[in-house]
């Protein structure tokens, strides 16, 4: 908008907390009363500053479209030149909710004499200090009552949260619109995930299954590993009720069910979650052990033994290599090749084998392992030893409690032994959902079809074969690594005996 003959030339500021239907219809209407109040003013909008969709009660959101305004008050003008000399606002709690939001706003605005500004009710000089004033205790007025707004919800969604009725928001996928009922088609791909997930299979595997078969977010959307994620480790997978990332427990410091049908038992979800918990951007060794944090530009191994195979070339003083080979490609050969690194980055660079035939020799060992012993023969515990101690503890922390609310026990007694009791609960807590998720693989993995297994390692994902992470599983699960040695100089065939698989103990 241009200024038109002598007009004072005016911005408009609008604002709208919660864009619900995402079409910016608020913020419009906004401008268009304030273009009305500027015309009855005699004024001129120039410009219309915008904040859609964003809270003035939060300290940790950053409004551009007020941040600009501010900038362009102070300096009496746009960044094309276009002279600015005053504000027009729906109502002040459009403009700040926050008194340190407020005080900035008078301060660009009053940076220069002669501004103007107004709202739908008329024109307010805010050169007068009563003005002012006012201005400033409306907007701690707002705060409060914001906050007041903030402590009503939060308990709200606590007491909604405590009784096991559903969240809001988006259709949680597995579910049909009732968000208690479960959906025929969906629910049991959550399932399948959460199975396929402690059987050993990624998430990217899972989330490329599903965007081929065009299977969509309840948003519409394609799956991603992280949407995945989200669903899978979300506990009312399995009935339990969550508010802010944590779970809901009752007086005894048990999960509360929730109203809706579960798709899965919480041993499963456990599980699920235990595995991300205990491997979430870390490295895993390859007898098992949870390693280093990775960067963020991490990514699963395309090749089938990347991280199992190992140097066994000898060193000048007779240690072995031993370090992580790699993949690289020859112009003469169509396959990869397992090669150890160079000198410069920690390998001996000397020790190379191509990669197809490394791939089928393990396979066939780890497949013949698989049917010589089956994985799921090993006898497993079916209770957790630390139970007992778990439930315990329990008691003695509520019989603490009750004897101090009595007036039995002091402040100082209580304040010093409550916390020892709820770390060795929230400890054994940790152990007895570890010990869950173990049994849950032992039997994910006592369902095992070997012949099923050997029929689908050989094929491609699109004709029905096993996901590389799959392959990996079962090969993590059979060997801690495979030591490759020297073959000798020049190009010699392929000789399996120099390959030295490291198996774990059945």
């Amino acid at each position: 908008m241009t200024q038109v003959g002598s007009a004072i030339p005016v911005v408009s500021y609008a604002r709208i907390s919660a864009d619900i239907r995402r079409d910016e219809h608020g913020v419009q209407d906004q401008h268009k009363l304030n273009r009305e109040t500027a015309a009855r003013q005699g004024w001129t909008v120039v410009h219309e500053f915008t904040d859609n969709d964003k809270s003035a009660a939060k300290a940790d959101v950053v409004r551009d479209g007020f941040e600009a305004m501010l900038k362009a008050l102070r300096a009496g003008e746009l960044s094309d030149g276009t002279a600015v000399q005053g504000v027009v606002i729906v109502a002040e709690d459009r403009l700040a909710r926050r008194p340190g939001d407020y005080e900035r706003f008078v301060e660009a605005i009053t940076y220069r004499d002669g501004r103007v500004f107004a709202d739908a009710r008329g024109m307010k000089d805010l050169y007068s200090e009563d003005t002012e004033s006012m201005g400033l205790f409306g907007a701690v007025i707002s705060k409060m009552e914001v906050r007041k707004m903030q402590r009503r919800m939060r308990r709200s969604h606590r007491t909604r949260a405590e009784l096991g009725v559903p969240a809001g928001g988006t259709r949680p996928f597995g579910w049909l619109p009732d968000r208690l009922t479960l959906d025929p088609r969906e629910a049991p791909l959550v399932r399948q995930a959460i199975a396929d997930l402690v059987s050993g299979r990624s998430l990217h595997s899972i989330a490329n299954q599903w965007q081929k078969e065009d299977i969509k977010t309840t948003l519409g959307n394609a799956w991603t590993p992280s949407s995945l994620k989200i669903t899978v480790t979300n506990p009312r997978v399995c009935g339990w009720r969550q508010i802010n990332k944590e779970l809901v427990r009752d007086s005894e410091g048990n999960p509360v069910v929730g109203q809706w049908e579960p798709i899965v038992s919480p041993e499963q979800w456990m599980a699920v979650k235990n595995l991300f918990d205990a491997r979430k951007g870390h490295y895993i060794h390859r007898d098992g052990r949870i390693g280093h944090i990775l960067s963020r530009d991490f990514r699963e191994p395309n090749y089938l033994l990347t991280g199992f195979l190992r140097c066994g070339r000898a060193k000048p003083d007779g240690t072995p290599c031993n370090t992580s080979l790699r993949v690289t490609h020859s112009k003469d050969c169509v396959q990869h090749i397992y090669i150890c690194p160079a000198k410069t980055v920690g390998g001996c660079g000397s020790l190379g084998r191509r990669g197809d035939m490394v791939d089928l020799y393990i396979s066939e060992a780890v497949l013949a392992k698989l049917e010589e012993v089956q994985m799921a023969s090993s006898a497993e515990p079916t209770e957790w030893m630390g139970k007992q101690e778990y439930e315990d503890t329990k008691s003695r922390l509520e019989e603490l409690r009750n004897q101090w609310t009595a007036g039995n026990i002091s402040n100082e007694l209580f304040f010093s032994m409550a916390p020892d009791l709820e770390k060795r609960i929230s400890r054994l807590r940790t152990e007895a959902q570890n010990f869950t998720a173990s049994i849950e693989r032992h039997l994910a993995r006592s369902t095992t079809d070997v012949a099923e297994i050997r029929r689908r390692w050989y094929l491609t994902e699109e004709e029905g074969g096993l996901p590389l992470s799959i392959k990996r599983s079962y090969i993590r699960e059979a060997l801690h690594a495979v030591i490759i040695y020297p073959s000798g100089g020049g190009r010699r065939p392929f000789n399996p005996d120099l390959l030295e698989p490291i198996w774990r103990e059945t």
